[in-house]
């Protein structure tokens, strides 16, 4: 047994090592001050002097979050109302459409984003802001059901009928017995939207236009042109936020997942 524990604590090891090492590779040169990753001359901080003097940069990371925030927004709205839509289904309907949900999310980034292209030039719309959140949207839905959707079927419905039969309308039930119930999926639909949107290139590389690009579809063009550490920089700011999200992220679903199961029906 403790030879068994052993391997897999020696596995679990390589596999982060494996996963982080270039991340942790791209932040130590982002600190360095000979202008390329080829050797390390020395400390400084001028990258990130030089990463907040480009407006540019600074500009499309700015975009990249509000995207990412509200497509989140937009897609934890409806895929929660939409999760509560497919368990009230009969089961032949409720089959069909998780199927259409989990088809959505294990198709290929490219097929979606190539999909999309053909979409919004079949209807002459212009590729920009509202193309790229239209299709971000739309593959965080999926996301967000399957977050929403398993708590929503555990959960006791005589509490809605407890509630009904105290007199509370369907709108006062949903706010105060179903949602505040649901709470953890939805958080955690909301994080995982948002994550997705944020580090989403393939489908975002299709159907981004002219005046509008984020923050993966610009790090790649600068990538290919040259090696620049401004690009460290960056991705030394965002793994720093990513850890800040992640912790966050568990503080709110610890006070919410005792908070929310509390239905209170006045």
């Amino acid at each position: 047994m403790r030879s068994k524990n052993r391997i897999g604590k020696i596995y679990l090891g390589f596999v982060l090592f494996i996963l982080y090492a270039p991340i942790f590779f791209l932040i130590f040169y982002a600190f360095n001050e000979g202008g390329d990753m080829n050797q390390f001359t020395g400390f400084t901080l001028d990258n990130f002097k030089e990463l907040f003097q480009d407006s540019r940069l600074i500009l499309i990371v700015v975009q990249t979050f509000f995207l990412a925030f509200l497509s989140a927004l937009i897609a934890t709205i409806i895929g929660t109302f939409g999760a509560m839509f497919i368990e009230n289904l009969k089961t032949k309907g409720k089959t069909t459409f998780l199927g259409l949900n989990n088809v959505l999310i294990v198709s290929p980034d490219v097929v979606i984003g190539a999909s999309f292209l053909i979409l919004f030039t079949l209807v002459g719309m212009k590729l920009g802001f509202a193309s790229v959140l239209l299709s971000h949207i739309a593959f965080s839905i999926p996301i967000v059901v399957l977050m929403v959707l398993p708590l929503y079927q555990e959960m006791d419905k005589s509490l809605v009928e407890a509630a009904y039969d105290l007199g509370a309308t369907q709108t006062q039930a949903l706010r105060e017995v179903i949602l505040p119930y649901l709470t953890p999926g939805v958080i955690a639909g909301f994080f995982m939207a948002f994550t997705y949107s944020l580090d989403d290139f393939a489908v975002t590389f299709f159907v981004t236009g002219n005046d509008f690009t984020t923050m993966s579809v610009e790090i790649y063009s600068r990538a290919r042109a040259g090696i620049s550490l401004e690009i460290n920089a960056l991705s030394a700011i965002v793994f720093l936020f990513s850890i800040l999200l992640v912790i966050g992220y568990y503080i709110i679903m610890r006070e919410s997942d005792t908070a929310g199961k509390t239905p209170n029906i006045t």
